[in-house]
């Protein structure tokens, strides 16, 4: 209950690079996908995004306009298109760029993805 009162169990975006800050203090485990509207990789992203972020409540899932944030993206050297940034305890511990982790397909399984997470130990994956 406590996660879903913080945004957990859905995937949703966030407005500003203000919110994200706000975001990631306030739960443990936080997946942002950074993307751009024209990026069709992005709308790829997004739709295993929303699968993960029902299945996963222990971890919030958002996203962000790279083109809103560019104090993030330089901040956080994000240069590719779509970029997760998964941050743990208020820090960024690891990203996953592109399809490069996935297989390198734009068709890759949401349990390709959900792997990849589990793998960085963002989410709880068996």
């Amino acid at each position: 209950k406590e996660w879903l009162s913080k945004g957990h169990g859905e995937y949703r975006e966030i407005p500003s690079e203000r919110d994200f800050f706000q975001e990631v203090k306030e739960s443990k485990n936080v997946v942002c996908h950074f993307y751009r509207d024209t990026t069709f990789r992005c709308q790829i992203m997004d739709k295993h995004l929303t699968v993960l972020a029902k299945k996963h409540v222990e971890t919030k899932f958002l996203k962000l306009n790279a083109e809103k944030s560019p104090f993030l993206c330089e901040r956080l050297r994000i240069k590719v298109i779509p970029t997760l940034a998964l941050v743990k305890d208020g820090k960024t511990q690891d990203y996953v760029v592109g399809f490069t982790d996935l297989g390198n397909t734009d068709d890759f399984t949401t349990e390709t993805l959900e792997w990849r997470l589990g793998c960085a130990a963002i989410i709880n994956y068996r």
